[in-house]
């Protein structure tokens, strides 16, 4: 099972944190603190791949990916393969850059709705969903789309001053 995935700038702020299993507020900022004092430590030629037992306890593991000024996170269990973890972020990177033309920061910062949307056709509840990233973008763009028909169907036809011929 997934345990939570985590998007963080290379100063260690949060820009997504997603956990599948409850952690109070006040634990899911320890946890990210933790695991940005791991990652920022670490030289880059080294694997990806990172015992966690120390920050999740026991039986946990991390894989991540970084990306110009972003680290990817994934917390798994050793239900869940590390290489198809790293694949799996690689689906999710490659899914942000086709929505959003080669993802930033401030993309995830300005859009962090369709984010979490993205986030959730791959990934519900812990355990992978869709790993293509071509169903995935299909299913956010049905969603949207029916957010935009409800939200017109919740405002109504527009109406000019609301009088009507004098």
């Amino acid at each position: 099972m997934i345990r939570a995935v985590m998007v963080m700038n290379t100063q260690g702020k949060a820009r997504l944190a997603k956990f599948y299993d409850f952690q109070p507020v006040e634990k899911q900022q320890e946890l990210i603190r933790s695991i940005f004092g791991v990652l920022c430590g670490r030289p880059e030629n080294v694997s990806s791949f990172i015992e966690s037992d120390a920050i999740f306890g026991p039986d946990t593991r991390l894989v991540y990916k970084h990306y110009a000024t972003l680290y990817f996170v994934f917390v798994f269990d050793s239900s869940e393969n590390e290489l198809a973890m790293l694949d799996l972020i690689q689906v999710f990177v490659e899914t942000l850059d086709k929505c959003f033309k080669n993802v930033c920061e401030l993309d995830i910062v300005f859009n962090f709705n369709k984010m979490h949307t993205i986030l959730d056709e791959i990934v519900l509840g812990g355990q992978v969903s869709e790993t293509s990233s071509d169903q995935v973008i299909k299913a956010v763009d049905e969603i949207i789309k029916m957010e935009r028909s409800s939200n017109s169907l919740t405002l109504g036809p527009k109406t000019g001053s609301g009088r009507q011929g004098r």
